[in-house]
């Protein structure tokens, strides 16, 4: 992966840490259907992989927890009808996974309402009581 957010010098799987399967695709493939393994399931172990440094490490595992069993990430790619377009799907699916979960959080920092807004808020809050208090019944000396 290029380096970004997060991943200041890039970063670089070895092909050892990667695990695939493959396996029969439902769907569309003529003849060939029952016969090819084009469905791929990619499997990266992230307490193990060498790619990641032990921040990283605990921040992707943090924030990938929903769709990890154990400390692995597995991911599935059966959208194409030949199975080096799977891999290739199922790694780049990879990449963005990582590349998200790297990015740092974005810190939201509150703004202070403009004079104008706050003027234009105060200005409907007296009309609405204006409207209201003619709506009341008129007192005894009117």
């Amino acid at each position: 992966m290029p380096a970004g957010p997060g991943i200041p010098n890039g970063l670089v799987i070895a092909g050892r840490d990667l695990v695939e399967t493959f396996s029969h695709a439902s769907g569309p493939g003529g003849q060939g259907v029952n016969t090819t393994d084009s469905r791929v399931q990619l499997s990266l172990d992230l307490a193990t992989t060498s790619a990641l440094t032990e921040a990283q490490r605990q921040r992707v595992i943090e924030r990938l927890a929903g769709r990890l069993v154990g400390t692995v990430l597995t991911i599935s790619a059966s959208e194409h009808r030949s199975q080096l377009r799977n891999r290739a799907a199922a790694r780049e699916r990879l990449a963005a996974l990582l590349r998200e979960a790297l990015a740092p959080e974005q810190v939201r920092r509150p703004t202070r309402p403009t004079r104008g807004s706050q003027r234009k808020r105060l200005d409907a809050k007296s009309q609405r009581a204006e409207t209201k208090k003619y709506r009341q019944r008129p007192g005894r000396d009117g």
